[in-house]
């Protein structure tokens, strides 16, 4: 059995493909279900448009293709908190992924929903779900002995019957098995004692690579990682060899569009770039790669018959650079923004009082007290995760992660400092998930003095936001324009819309936004210099590109046909 995973942001354009590269061999997806897309407030769930599971799953019926469901509720992904809502947070007790009671309440109001749309389409009842996975890579995490039994009676209690499946690396192999549930290993070069060890844990049973890893991730500031096309294959080639089934993770690389992207916490914390490409046999935009023809070649072997043909690449399309014509600061914005909260102390992100009590998700959080004096600004290790300072309006420096103090320059009278906070994603893997708040966690020191009385804007940049922001006062340009700050133009289509790159030489940081869509994250030290946008995003016509930057700008926004994932690394 050849499984093939792709980001769910392009499963309608290349299921088939799955048919035409592996013939004969029975194809499967696997299907994650995120949480937090799905049930952003308590009592608030979204099943439809691109979030319609029922529809995907009926697609891939509709086109042959069987399904491996992984419903969570941790599903890891590189998401931001591994798919997990960030409004179980609020709870300063919060335990994820164990038995504690406000966890499995939670697990509980969401399968109530979700479980019901899965039932009818299991393949018992004549739909494509041929197995469902309980949570992900729980061995890695094991800090609840109870709490796979958990998550596997939520589903059977709920009218799922077929195959189950756990999930894990060599490390998590022991502890995150369940009785009653096929152990599978996630691995990208075959160990000899990997699998020694799946067969001692349980012998006599199939064995399943669930994730061959054909590549890896980046994060900011690292160079891309690449799988040498020659090694990946020999290892699919060896598994085949020795009959087991495998999973391509990933088949086809995808887009982490929005803030949806997380980050890891060792050796130091890094977030994930916006692309997702992985270095798949089939990239990011849908692209053939070496890995792909040498798949499709290997594959061919065990078919008689010639395959059919490879279908078309959707073009792509190189289109007259978008200039900025109007301005707004971060200043100006702040009336378009919900009220703001104030506290005598930092609140952190998730338990301010918006999105109808279940707080911040994502975005920006922007804080403002009164100073009446210079000198040393210490985080205290409160920042998550960035933070631009300044005082009355203007730019004194940057708390990046590692930061802990910055100089505060002397003044007359009281004056505003301002911390522009940025979530830059939420760890999405290891055993501090439940540290993942965002914002100002705790106090911070002038001086050694914590400093008291915040006004709190909550700049999640949500699609409400974006809206209003058009009623704004803008400025037009060319003038000196204010960072951090908005800046609006337009992007003219010929013609049915093709997919296409945005490139931003000359900007430093910030969000890009397409009619509204936002794109994700750009970041001048990359390796990404290039943002994915799929024709679907665009209209035949005038097209608004709305651009968040936090430094400093070029003002000009270059769309063409080509990525640029940056400078390359060998995966070791």
């Amino acid at each position: 059995m050849v499984v093939f995973r792709i980001r769910a942001s392009h499963r309608r354009r290349y299921a088939v493909l799955f048919l035409f590269i592996a013939g004969f061999i029975l194809c499967r997806y696997i299907g994650y279900v995120p949480w937090s897309l799905h049930q952003p407030e308590r009592g608030v769930f979204h099943f439809h448009k691109q979030l319609d599971l029922e529809a995907y799953l009926n697609l891939a019926a509709d086109v042959g293709l069987w399904v491996i469901l992984r419903p969570g509720p941790y599903v890891c992904s590189e998401l931001d908190l591994g798919g997990l809502p960030s409004w179980l947070l609020r709870d300063e007790n919060m335990k994820l992924r164990t038995t504690y009671p406000g966890f499995t309440d939670a697990v509980n109001t969401f399968y109530d929903k979700l479980v019901p749309k899965m039932v009818p389409l299991q393949f018992k009842k004549g739909g494509p779900i041929i197995a469902v996975q309980l949570e992900n890579e729980y061995g890695s995490y094991a800090v609840d002995n109870n709490y796979m039994d958990f998550v596997k009676q939520a589903l059977l209690s709920r009218g799922i019957s077929e195959l189950l499946l756990t999930s894990d690396n060599h490390e998590g192999l022991k502890d995150g098995g369940v009785n009653g549930a096929l152990r599978t290993i996630n691995l990208q070069k075959l160990k000899n004692e990997d699998m020694m060890l799946l067969h001692f844990l349980q012998p006599k049973k199939p064995v399943m690579v669930m994730e061959y890893w054909t590549g890896w991730y980046d994060g900011w500031g690292d160079l891309h990682h690449v799988f040498p096309p020659e090694d990946m294959v020999a290892v699919v080639r060896e598994i085949l060899r020795q009959g087991m089934s495998i999973n391509l993770y990933m088949f086809h690389g995808g887009t982490n569009f929005g803030f949806t992207s997380g980050a890891v916490e060792s050796p130091s914390y890094k977030p994930i770039i916006t692309s997702y490409d992985y270095d798949a046999p089939l990239t990011e935009d849908g692209d053939y790669t070496p890995k792909y023809h040498l798949l499709r070649d290997l594959f061919s072997r065990y078919h008689s018959e010639k395959l059919p043909e490879m279908p078309v690449i959707r073009w792509k399309e190189g289109y007259e650079a978008a200039i900025m014509y109007q301005h707004l600061s971060l200043w100006d914005s702040l009336p378009f923004l919900e009220k703001p909260f104030k506290s005598q102390t930092p609140v952190n992100m998730e338990n301010l009082p918006v999105n109808n009590g279940n707080g911040q998700l994502y975005g920006y959080t922007l804080y403002e007290t009164m100073i009446s004096s210079g000198g040393s600004l210490k985080s205290g290790n409160s920042i998550r995760d960035r933070a631009i300072v300044f005082v009355d309006k203007s730019f004194i420096g940057v708390f990046q992660f590692k930061t802990e103090e910055l100089a505060v320059p002397d003044g007359k009278g009281e004056r505003t400092l301002s911390l522009l906070v940025e979530n830059c994603g939420r760890v999405h893997y290891g055993k501090t998930l439940d540290l993942q708040r965002k914002g100002l966690i705790r106090d911070i020191f002038l001086n050694n003095k914590p400093l008291r009385d915040f006004t709190i804007y909550s700049l999640d940049l949500n699609p409400a936001f974006i809206d209003r922001l058009y009623r704004a006062p803008w400025k037009a340009l060319p003038l000196a324009p204010s960072f951090p700050g908005f800046s609006l133009g337009r992007l003219f289509v010929d013609g049915y819309p093709s997919d296409t790159y945005v490139k931003l030489p000359g900007w430093s940081k910030g969000v890009v936004f397409i009619n509204g869509q936002n794109l994700g994250r750009y970041w001048h030290i990359g390796p990404q210099q290039a943002l994915y946008l799929p024709g679907p995003f665009l209209n035949g016509g005038i097209n608004e590109v709305l651009v968040f930057e936090e430094h400093e700008a070029d003002l000009k926004v270059l769309f063409e046909d080509s990525p640029d994932l940056g400078m390359t690394v060998d995966i070791q």
